[in-house]
């Protein structure tokens, strides 16, 4: 009984073991599936950079990007070969227990058949009842012949079973065994690819180092405009918060004020982390901070925002219900459009058309203009204000 009861608990666990690794094997899959859509798009968008100095840096950065999904995907085939390879050993256990068992079963069965051969004759059994001692014994030794008849039929059901059940676990440890070999080519395949891309990456930061003068000169400008951004950027907030608490003078003196909606406000920021993003993407420069990636010695101005590489003609949508407070453009930064969501504020720059028109109500996913192509780049600048404080919108938005 112990002995029985065993053999189920242990069928069960390697049941439930195949169950929690294909699980995870799935999940697997899937995350590898969606790192390679993004290898996919990263591609795409390196394809439409014109690849002059202007873009390397950019392109650096999606090469980079590129190499760290690669990297990821690689990490995902080794989790997925642990797990295979654990699924081996506990299948080939599993498969030597199958394996005994159906041993064992077979011996018994083959002593049954050997013992009902031996008394095949008839008249034996016959003679054997018959001299019974008494009629008890005579229907005790009637019984013994129907119980080892009913035992050769069930114990050939159990063989029976216990073959097909041996067979299905030998298909199953066939399969991981194919699958695992499959996995092996496709980490070689992967490493290869990352070993090109790890040499695009290198070539570009050669160029760069080659052509730092020129570089430096293009960047100088880019930073002079970033810094006009973030303080053109900086001031019209200034303006608008002050208006919302009865510091702002019109035209002819009189202090104005609007109201700050305290309800959407409030309903901003309890979706925090769940905005949708304004455009499809992959960011290349983040919030806050930088060293330039090649140049280590050459600090980048302050990003209040996040810079977003995006396909051409791609459309900026709002990320939440609010107003258009401003529409400006800014030198490098095209059309730029402001929109108040009560005591915060987000910026969609780097546009060259805008849908939308100061004082207007918007929506969330309202389109609110066309990402421009600027010096062969299609790059979006978003930011996100609370009052007159920059946050980091990546943990605003949706992963």
């Amino acid at each position: 009984m112990k002995k029985a009861l065993l053999i189920v608990i242990l069928a069960f666990v390697a049941a439930w073991g195949a169950g929690a690794q294909d699980s995870s094997v799935k999940r697997l899959e899937n995350q590898r599936t969606q790192l390679e859509k993004d290898i996919a798009r990263l591609n795409g968008m390196l394809n439409q950079n014109t690849m002059r100095s202007s873009e390397v840096l950019s392109s650096l950065t999606l090469v980079r990007k590129k190499i760290s999904a690669r990297e990821q995907i690689i990490s995902s085939y080794d989790q997925t070969l642990r797990i295979l390879n654990d699924s081996l050993r506990m299948c080939q256990r599993e498969l030597d227990r199958l394996q005994a068992r159906h041993d064992t079963l077979q011996h018994y069965y083959s002593r049954l058949v050997r013992g009902a051969y031996k008394n095949r004759d008839t008249r034996l059994w016959y003679m054997y009842i018959l001299s019974s001692g008494s009629v008890n014994q005579a229907f005790n030794r009637m019984g013994y012949f129907r119980n080892l008849s009913s035992q050769m039929r069930d114990q050939a059901v159990k063989v029976q079973e216990a073959a097909a059940e041996l067979e299905a676990q030998r298909t199953r440890l066939n399969r991981i065994k194919a699958e695992t070999n499959q996995l092996k080519q496709k980490v070689v395949d992967e490493r290869s690819k990352l070993r090109t891309e790890e040499g695009d990456a290198t070539k570009m930061a050669d160029k760069l180092k080659k052509d730092r003068k020129t570089y430096e000169k293009q960047l100088k400008e880019k930073n002079r405009q970033k810094e006009d951004l973030n303080r053109k950027i900086a001031d019209l907030i200034r303006q608008q918060t002050q208006k919302q608490s009865g510091g702002q003078k019109n035209s002819k003196g009189k202090t104005t004020s609007t109201q700050i909606d305290t309800k959407l406000s409030n309903e901003f920021a309890s979706n925090k982390g769940r905005l949708p993003w304004p455009v499809d993407g992959t960011v290349v420069e983040s919030f806050g901070k930088h060293a330039h990636p090649v140049y280590k010695n050459v600090q980048l101005p302050q990003n209040n925002g996040v810079t977003v590489v995006v396909k051409r003609g791609t459309q900026a949508k709002a990320v939440f219900n609010g107003t258009v407070s401003q529409v400006v453009v800014l030198p490098g930064y095209n059309q730029c459009v402001l929109v108040n969501h009560g005591e915060y504020f987000t910026l969609y720059s780097k546009l060259k058309s805008v849908t939308v028109k100061a004082g207007q109500k918007i929506t969330t996913g309202q389109v609110v203009g066309t990402v421009d192509t600027l010096g062969g780049e299609d790059l979006f600048h978003f930011e996100l204000w609370k009052g007159s404080t920059p946050q980091n919108p990546e943990n605003w938005l949706k992963n």
